[in-house]
């Protein structure tokens, strides 16, 4: 009888628990976990802002021809990486292109992955120095180059890992924090790495959006040359044309100089510059040039919706005319002929379409570079899934080959780069990240999201991007004015506290 009863009571036990975890809430965070995360943003604000200030100092961009290993700032950045790390009772491991900043000594390991290399500024654009951490110019930002991209999520992620030591949490794998170098320029060291090392198992790369990336664009250039010719200098002609600082770059600069301009043509394109949001226009005559200077808004390049293009929206207000076909004069007519101001490369020949979860194509003219024989193009280009690489190649190709016979024009170094686009289909740790976000930010029924950047996510196994920018925020890095708030900043080290704990523990 006592046996029978035990068996009833253990069933109706079962079915209780059974219950309770049915109508147990998506966004519940066990306790102990909300407590370590908690502390950590009651605790270390201040120290964050100052580990911040340190690290946004150095100017991490790369330099052409010089290596990571080899380069001053470089060294002296993580010269200062090192010593916040073992400050904080973190190791500390320096592979010269990448370092590994760690908690633990499990065999099993949990990997977070970011970058501090930076993307270049141009310090007249900005409040104060992109290389000093401003906390003034605007209340409530911390403004400078990397703070959103990437060097605000390392610290974030040391101080989450020190809260986790402090409050003495057991883990059942070792916390490991990636800080590569080049991820912005180039990434076959870290490839390079990846062949003789063992990586963790599972990973979450710092480097994007929340509530989690599953899927990434394709990474792409098309990149033509249109090269120096005689034309009738006597007559009216684009004498220059440039604009443009790197290819991740939505550019908002941009300038044109016209020789012999009529009254007429400068009326139009006046006019036409009057209809333009988003931009501003400088006009001067110097003699016989017509000079114009276009400022658009700059953003990163896999949300040129986020920005105004300063280059196709100056092409598209000198678009009345047909110009002589000299290095200058053929480039805008080729923008207008086949990309106006539109984001989607609709005019692009068939090159435009679109997936339901990763959105459409972008193409996007970011960098025109004067070369001694000619002027180069470079346009970008983020690419979804649903087409294949010789489809979307061959359609960018008929384009080129067919403006060129139409117009009589012969361009050089003709170069079409398309990488493929990421989906992360096998990432176990995405239920924890959507619980984690919904539990801080309130926001239900969260939903993995693709973008049109690219991480190092696809070089890792089972990796995601979790943060640091919020869903419907503009993301700010890559821009002239790139900054993280102070309530991102404190609330990106509880979310990553908390998921350091919930996934290593």
């Amino acid at each position: 009888m006592f046996k029978k009863t035990a068996l009833c009571l253990s069933l109706i036990a079962a079915l209780v628990t059974s219950a309770q975890a049915t109508t147990h809430s998506s966004t519940d965070l066990d306790p102990a976990t909300d407590k370590v995360a908690v502390y950590a943003a009651n605790t270390y604000q201040q120290q964050m802002v100052e580990s911040l200030r340190a690290l946004v100092k150095f100017n991490t961009v790369a330099v052409e021809g010089v290596r990571s290993n080899d380069n001053p700032v470089h060294i002296a950045f993580k010269q200062e990486l090192a010593k916040q790390a073992k400050a904080l009772g973190l190791d500390y491991t320096d592979y010269g292109y990448l370092v590994v900043i760690g908690l633990g000594d499990s065999e099993d390991r949990l990997g977070i992955i970011t970058h501090g290399d930076v993307q270049p500024a141009t310090p007249s654009k900005w409040a104060q120095s992109p290389y000093d951490l401003d906390i003034t110019s605007e209340p409530g930002k911390l403004i400078g180059r990397g703070t959103e991209d990437d060097k605000a999520p390392i610290v974030n992620a040391m101080y989450a890992m020190k809260s986790i030591k402090d409050m003495k949490i057991a883990l059942n794998k070792r916390i490991e924090l990636y800080v590569y170098m080049a991820e912005e320029s180039d990434w076959q060291p870290l490839i390079e790495f990846i062949k003789t090392n063992t990586l963790p198992q599972m990973n979450i790369t710092l480097d994007s959006q929340y509530p989690a990336v599953t899927a990434e664009k394709g990474y792409g250039t098309v990149s033509m040359t249109f090269e120096h010719k005689n034309i009738n200098k006597n007559s009216m002609h684009l004498s220059a044309f440039g604009g443009g600082f790197f290819g991740s770059q939505i550019p908002e600069d941009s300038s044109a100089t016209i020789e012999h301009a009529s009254s007429e043509v400068i009326s139009q394109i006046k006019a036409k510059a009057a209809s333009h949001q988003g931009m501003t226009y400088t006009f001067s005559m110097q003699g016989k040039a017509f000079k114009i200077v276009a400022t658009g808004k700059s953003t990163h390049s896999s949300r040129p919706k986020n920005g105004v293009n300063a280059i196709t929206h100056l092409a598209d207000i000198l678009s009345a005319v047909q110009w002589q076909q000299n290095a200058s004069g053929a480039l805008v007519n080729f923008i207008n002929d086949n990309m106006g101001t539109d984001l989607y490369g609709n005019k692009f020949g068939k090159v435009a379409y679109s997936d339901d979860f990763m959105g459409p194509m972008t193409v996007q003219a970011t960098v025109i570079k004067q070369l001694a024989n000619g002027i180069q193009l470079n346009i970008n280009v983020r690419r979804p899934r649903g087409k294949s690489h010789a489809l979307v190649y061959g359609q960018f190709d008929k384009v080129l080959r067919e403006w060129q016979r139409d117009n009589d024009v012969v361009m050089t170094d003709v170069s079409i780069t398309l990488k493929a686009p990421f989906v992360q289909t096998s990432a176990p740790q995405v239920p924890t990240l959507m619980r984690v976000f919904s539990h801080y930010t309130g926001i239900k029924d969260a939903k993995p999201v693709a973008i049109g950047g690219g991480t190092n996510s696809r070089l890792f196994p089972s990796a995601v991007s979790f943060g640091p920018t919020m869903p419907g925020k503009v993301y700010s890095g890559h821009s002239e004015h790139e900054f993280i708030t102070m309530d991102q900043f404190v609330l990106n080290l509880k979310m990553y506290t908390a998921v350091f704990v919930e996934l290593a523990k």
